[in-house]
C-alpha cells in the first residue's frame, strides 16, 4: 500500500480534479489489509480494567485468513450472509475482513438487538451464520427453531453447547487462504436501517462502497499514517464503517479503540488525555455530553483534529469545544446508504452550524419536488447525482424492497430524506429531516434552529424538537428537554426558555410546549428518535388514534 494519494490544500481544484478508481476486480482484505507492511500499528485496544492489546495489520490479517477456514469449515460460502453481533472487541475487526476476504456478506447489528429483532434479521437476509458474544448468544438460542438458514453459530469468549468456540477455532486453523477474486460490483454488506414506516430496510453495498471511503478517511478525517484514530461508535453503526474500519485503515491510520459497558464523559476525557490520540470522532451526543464537564482539568496535547457526524451539531457546541481545546469540530454529513457527500473540510472556513461543502466526487445539490436544482438560499431536498453513474460507494438496493428503493429516486437523484439551502458561497445548511418539518400557521419551521437555540441556555443539557398537533395551528413546536446539572423543573424555567427562543430566534419559532425529561430517546449511533417523540404527541392529543 502507498501513503494518501490527496492531501486537500485547496478545496476548489481536489474537488474539480477528483477522480474515482473504478476497478472491475476488489477485495479490502486483499487490496488494502495484506498490502501494509504487516509490522505496521492496526489498532491499540483498552477496556475499562485498564487491559491494553496492540495488534499489527500482519496479526489481523492471519487471524482473518484464519477465521475463513473456520467458516468454510461451518459451512458459510462465497455470498452467504454472516450476521455480526459484538460490541467493541478485536473479533469483531477480524470478522469484517474474513467475510470481506472470502465473499460473504456481512451484516453487522448492534448487541442491543432483541430476540425478535435478531429473528426478523436472520430470515430477511437468510441469514447462514451468527458470530456474537456470551452475553447475546441465547438471543439466538432463543429462536434458533424459527430461522431455518442459520447454519452456524460462533461465540467469541467462551464455550456453549451447540456454538463453535471463536478462539479455540482460530487458533486451531490454517493461516492459509486465498482471496475471493470477488468484483467491485460484488455483494459484500448488508446494512439493516430503519425507516419512518414498517421493519427496517436491508441497505446493500457492494465490494467497492469500501473505495468510496477514500473520501471519508482522506479528505474529511484528515487521517494519515502515523495517526492514532479514535471513533466513539457502536460497531452496528453505518458509522463504524465509515470511521472504524475503511476510513482509517484506506489509509493506514492505527485505531484507538476503547471497550467498555457505557459512555461516560469523564472517562472519555481522561483516556484522550492519557493516550497519543490524533483524531477523534464523535456523534453530536457524545460532544453534547463531553462539554458539560469541566473541560479546563484536561490537556490534549497530541489530538489535532476532531469531527462529528450522525446529525448537525449545534454552533453552541462548537464554540465552547473550541475555547477548550483550541479545535473545530469538522461536521460531516453521510448516510448508511453512502459515504461521506458533505462536510467541513479541513481547508474550508468553518462556519458554525453549516454541514460544509460538498464532498469531492459527490454531485451534491438542493432539489426542488420536480428534481430541479433550486438557487440560492432556497430551501429543497438534499439529493446526490446517480446518473449516469452512481458515485462510489453508493448503496445498491434496498434488497426485496423495489418500491422503497425506487421512493428514493427523483429523475437524475437520489433524495436523502433531509432538506437544506445552500448559500451563495456553497455552504450546505441543514434545516431538517423532510419528515422532521412543523408547519405551524403556514410558517415552515425546523426543529435543528430551535435545538440550537436552547441549547444556548446554560440551563439545557440536550434538547429534541418535534410537531404536536393543535386545533388552531395545525401544529405548534414542543421542546423535550434535559436539564443540565443544577437546575430544576419548574414553570418559571419554561417562561424563561421560551423568552429566550424569542430572543436568539426568530419569536413564531418558540416551543409554545416544553417538557422536563430525564433523556431522550435515542438510537445506538446517538441519533435522537425524534419520530418516537412525534408518535408520542400524536397519541397524547388524539388517544384514540
Amino acid at each position: 500500500m502507498k501513503d494518501n494519494d490527496y492531501n486537500m490544500q485547496d478545496y476548489q481544484e481536489t474537488y474539480s480534479s477528483f477522480q474515482w478508481d473504478r476497478p472491475e476486480k476488489y477485495n479490502f482484505a486483499r487490496d488494502v489489509i495484506d498490502r501494509w507492511d504487516p509490522s505496521k500499528a492496526a489498532l491499540f485496544w483498552v477496556d475499562d480494567a485498564g487491559t491494553e492489546i496492540s495488534k499489527i495489520f500482519g496479526e489481523i490479517s492471519e487471524a482473518s485468513r484464519r477465521l475463513c477456514n473456520v467458516l468454510t469449515d461451518a459451512g458459510v460460502g462465497k455470498g452467504d450472509t454472516v450476521i455480526v453481533m459484538l460490541p467493541r472487541v478485536i473479533p469483531w475487526w477480524e470478522t469484517f475482513t474474513a467475510t470481506l476476504r472470502m465473499g460473504a456478506v456481512i451484516s453487522p447489528g448492534t448487541v442491543q438487538l432483541s430476540e425478535k429483532d435478531l429473528e426478523y434479521r436472520i430470515n430477511a437476509a437468510a441469514a447462514t451464520c451468527v458470530i456474537t458474544d456470551s452475553a447475546n448468544a441465547a438471543k439466538v438460542d432463543a429462536v434458533l427453531g424459527k430461522c431455518p438458514t442459520l447454519a452456524a453459530r460462533i461465540v467469541t469468549d467462551g464455550q456453549r453447547a451447540g456454538w463453535i468456540d471463536y478462539r479455540q477455532a482460530v487458533a486451531a486453523a490454517a493461516p492459509d487462504f486465498e482471496a475471493a477474486d470477488t468484483g467491485a460490483d460484488d455483494e459484500a454488506i448488508c446494512y439493516f436501517t430503519s425507516g419512518t414506516t414498517g421493519y427496517p430496510k436491508m441497505c446493500i453495498h457492494t465490494h467497492d462502497y469500501a473505495l468510496g471511503h477514500r473520501i471519508t478517511g482522506e479528505l474529511w478525517l484528515d487521517l494519515k499514517p502515523g495517526d492514532l484514530h479514535w471513533n466513539v461508535s457502536d460497531t452496528g453503526w453505518g458509522k463504524a464503517a465509515y470511521s472504524s474500519y475503511f476510513g482509517p485503515w484506506l489509509c493506514g491510520t492505527t485505531l484507538f479503540i476503547h471497550h467498555t459497558s457505557g459512555f461516560n464523559p469523564q472517562q472519555t476525557l481522561e483516556l484522550l488525555a492519557k493516550y497519543p490520540v490524533t483524531t477523534f470522532c464523535g456523534a453530536p451526543t457524545i460532544y453534547r455530553m463531553l462539554v458539560l464537564e469541566d473541560l479546563g482539568r484536561y490537556r490534549f496535547k497530541t489530538l489535532r483534529h476532531c469531527t462529528g457526524a450522525g446529525e448537525p451539531l449545534n454552533p453552541e457546541i462548537i464554540d465552547t469545544w473550541k475555547k477548550a481545546t483550541g479545535l473545530t469540530i469538522r461536521d460531516g454529513f453521510g448516510q448508511t446508504e453512502t459515504v461521506i457527500l458533505c462536510a467541513s473540510f479541513p481547508c474550508i472556513e468553518p462556519r458554525a452550524g453549516s454541514m460544509g461543502k460538498p464532498a469531492p466526487g459527490i454531485d451534491l445539490q438542493v432539489i426542488d419536488d420536480e428534481a430541479n436544482i433550486v438557487g440560492p438560499d432556497t430551501e429543497g431536498d438534499i439529493a446526490v447525482r446517480i446518473r449516469p453513474q452512481p458515485p462510489q460507494g453508493f448503496f445498491r438496493e434496498y434488497r426485496n424492497d423495489p418500491e422503497r428503493t425506487a421512493a428514493t429516486r427523483r429523475g437524475d437523484w437520489y433524495v436523502t430524506g433531509d432538506r437544506a439551502y445552500r448559500d451563495e458561497d456553497g455552504y450546505f445548511w441543514f434545516v431538517s429531516r423532510a419528515d422532521d418539518v412543523i408547519l405551524s400557521a403556514g410558517y415552515r419551521i425546523g426543529p435543528f434552529e430551535v435545538e440550537s437555540a436552547l441549547i444556548e441556555h446554560p440551563a439545557v443539557a440536550e434538547s429534541a424538537v418535534v410537531s404536536s398537533p393543535d386545533e388552531t395551528r395545525g401544529e405548534v413546536v414542543k421542546a423535550f428537554v434535559v436539564l443540565a446539572p443544577g437546575y430544576a423543573a419548574s414553570d418559571d424555567l419554561k417562561r424563561e426558555l421560551q423568552d429566550h427562543v424569542k430572543r436568539v430566534t426568530a419569536p413564531y419559532k418558540y416551543p409554545r410546549r416544553i417538557d422536563f425529561i430525564d433523556a431522550l430517546p435515542k438510537t445506538v449511533s446517538g441519533k435522537i428518535r425524534r419520530v418516537e417523540l412525534r408518535a408520542g404527541e400524536r397519541q397524547n392529543q388524539d388517544p384514540d388514534a
